[in-house]
Formats: C-alpha cells, sequence, structure tokens
C-alpha cells in the first residue's frame, strides 16, 4: 500500500479526549494493575472491540488493508488497553535495548536513550520532537542527559496525561511537554526542530514514507533525525508461513497495521529526501545476553538483584501469573470484561518476539540517523 492509498483519519481530538477521560480519569494518577480497577467498564469494552475487531487470524491483504487504513484508531485503542500493563512490567520507557555483561535492566533501558542522542549531537541548546513519545521516560531521560527541550507527539490521550504528570513531578515541566497530535499529519510549523528523534514508534504508521515525510517537513534545513525501528530483517521470507506467523504474533500483540522488512524503510527515508548517516541492526552483535531475554524466562541473563522484579513480571511464568490474575479479577467484575484478551495479545507478542529475535528475522533496534540536506 501506497501513501497515496493511505486515507489520513479525522481528528477527532475533542472526541478522542472525551473517551480518555470517561476510560482512565479515575486512574489517570495510579499505575500498574491497580488503575485497571479504575477503568470505566463500558469505554473499556469499547476501546477491547475497537481493537480486536481487526485480528482474525488472517493475514490476506484485505484483512492487512483494514488494519492499515484504520491504523489511527487501532493504536489509540491498543495503548489505551496496554499502558498499564506496559507501566507495571516494563516502566516508562517502552523500549527495548542491548544488554552488557553486569548492567542492570533500568541502566541498559538509558543507555540506550543516552545512545541515540549521543549519535544524534543532542545539546541543551535543541529542541527536539520525540515522535510517538509513549508516557514520556525517552524524553524526560534525553532531556536530563543533555538539557535539550523535549516535545513529545502522541495519539493516545491518557498517554499524554499521564507524561505530563510525571513531568512535572520530575521538575522537568519546563522542558518536557507531552501534546496530541497524528504523526501522518503533523500540526507543527514546518522547519521548527532542531532534530527528531522515534524510538519504536514509527513502526505504527501504515506507511513509513508518511511519517517520514512528517518529520522531514517539521526538521529543520540540516537537522538530525534518529530512529530506532521494527523491522523484519532480510532473512525474513513473507511467503514462508512460519515466518509470517511470527510477524503476525508481533503484530495482533504490539498494536501494529503491518510489519515491513529493512528495506522499505532504507528506501521510504531516502524517498522523502533524508541523507542516510549511519545505519546499524544494534541487535545483530552477537551480544551474550540477548535483547529479549526479560521475555525469556530464562533466569541466567539476570544482572543485578533489582532486576529481579522487573524479570519476574515481563517472564513467561510472569506472563501467565498476571494473565491468571486479571482472568480472576475479570470474572469477579472488578475489571472490564475481556480483559485478559488484551493480556493474552501481550503474551503471545513476546512469545513471537523472541522467536524472531532467536532466527534472527526481528529487531527492534535498527538505528537510522539520518540528516535532511541544507538545501
Amino acid at each position: 500500500m501506497s501513501t497515496e492509498d493511505i486515507k489520513l483519519a479525522p481528528k477527532n481530538f475533542v472526541q478522542d479526549k472525551e473517551f480518555a477521560k470517561a476510560m482512565h480519569a479515575k486512574s489517570s494518577t495510579t499505575s500498574g494493575l491497580g488503575a485497571l480497577t479504575k477503568k470505566d467498564q463500558k469505554a473499556s469494552e469499547i476501546a477491547i472491540e475497537g481493537y480486536f475487531k481487526h485480528w482474525d487470524g488472517k493475514t490476506d491483504s484485505q484483512s492487512e488493508n483494514s488494519r492499515l487504513l484504520d491504523y489511527s484508531s487501532l493504536t489509540k485503542h491498543y495503548y489505551n488497553l496496554v499502558t498499564d500493563f506496559y507501566e507495571y512490567g516494563w516502566g516508562s520507557s517502552f523500549h527495548f535495548c542491548r544488554f552488557y555483561k553486569t548492567e542492570p535492566f533500568r541502566q541498559a533501558i538509558a543507555r540506550h536513550e543516552h545512545y541515540l542522542a549521543l549519535k544524534m549531537g543532542i545539546n541543551e541548546n535543541m529542541k527536539v520532537l520525540d515522535v510517538g513519545c509513549g508516557v514520556g521516560g525517552p524524553a524526560r531521560e534525553i532531556s536530563t542527559f543533555t538539557g535539550c527541550k523535549v516535545v513529545g507527539l502522541n495519539n493516545n490521550d491518557y498517554q499524554v496525561e499521564r507524561g505530563n504528570i510525571a513531568a512535572e513531578k520530575a521538575g522537568l515541566g519546563d522542558k518536557v511537554s507531552l501534546v496530541k497530535g497524528d504523526f501522518m499529519q503533523m500540526d507543527f510549523e514546518p522547519e521548527s526542530f532542531d532534530a527528531v528523534y522515534a524510538i519504536e514508534a514509527t513502526v505504527h504508521a501504515p506507511v513509513l514514507e508518511g511519517v517520514y515525510s512528517e518529520i522531514y517537513k517539521v526538521l529543520k534545513p540540516g537537522g538530525v533525525f534518529g530512529v530506532y525501528e521494527w523491522v523484519m530483517t532480510d532473512k525474513y521470507d513473507e511467503t514462508n508461513e512460519e515466518h509470517r506467523k511470527i510477524a503476525y504474533g508481533i503484530e495482533i500483540g504490539d498494536g501494529i497495521p503491518k510489519m515491513y522488512k529493512k528495506e522499505v524503510a532504507d528506501k521510504a527515508l531516502k524517498n522523502v529526501g533524508f541523507e542516510i548517516l549511519y545505519e546499524k541492526d544494534l541487535a545483530d552483535n552477537n551480544d551474550e545476553i540477548p535483547w529479549y531475554y526479560p521475555l525469556s524466562g530464562d533466569w541466567k541473563y539476570i544482572q543485578s538483584i533489582h532486576d529481579i522484579m522487573t524479570f519476574i513480571r515481563t517472564s513467561n511464568l510472569g506472563r501467565k501469573v498476571t494473565t491468571f490474575t486479571v482472568g480472576t479479577l475479570e470474572k469477579i467484575g472488578l475489571i472490564p470484561k475481556d480483559s485478559v484478551k488484551v493480556t493474552e495479545a501481550l503474551e503471545e507478542a513476546a512469545v513471537y518476539l523472541v522467536k524472531g529475535g532467536e532466527q534472527k528475522l526481528f529487531t527492534p533496534m535498527m538505528l537510522y540517523v539520518v540528516r535532511k540536506p541544507l538545501n
């Protein structure tokens, strides 16, 4: 599907905000699984139905096109449903990273963000855009690390609210702000940012040229865009049934309309006018500790005592415990109906992320650093 084939979603920002308020109003200041008990059940059921209507196990072009065309609604519903699970299991930075021996989980996550800022040359004099910023964990870390100002763009009102609350609590209210928007149709003035980055977020775009061209537009001439992109590697064969099953498992559990191969990202960056300065698959290093270790259930990779609780929550056993807990709470009526479908989708994603990583069919950290030409 090309950019021309995508009908951009209407900007129903008022409606989106009203829905988020209805669903999350009582839980916006509560984190983790406890927030689930404070959700509005009717709104939650609408979000669940709105998301899972697209996932029927089919990978034919008609089913894929349906998901691509509904990219905005699909992504909003996904993060309305999974944000609390992400924060509970992973923290406020929703991304993977490399791990070094003896390096604790939180330190590795922060280093991954610092590395991106370093490769891009971000400094304290810059105004930087974070595309698909989640709840602002990376924005807060990169602002603290470099001194820059960061604007986070997000199409999910609940995450915007949680991120702005967190920035204020961290004393970064004057440095970090999250705003509502669609990265396929940004409302910023052209050439208004010194640098732009995206961490495992632009994969939610139905067409990469669409989001990359918007980034190109708002970036100043000579400015740098850095992205950790989710792509299928050159080893991936879409006609291979097992390969497609792995890609579909990642898609359904991570709210992705369609996974693309690395060559698609390469071409999209060049097509919109970027000059590629640096590219490297950071997952392809034969690291002793694989990037997917927190999902693997392999205890030998734990690096510190502080990682144990994170690992318990994210490992296959921990995910099964979470699914059981959510199922029990659902049965007794404390959380919305069909909530367990969300944990099952997250479980499926974890299983196939590990399979994709083990077979080197998938990478969550294809790093590109590209420049917008001066002329």
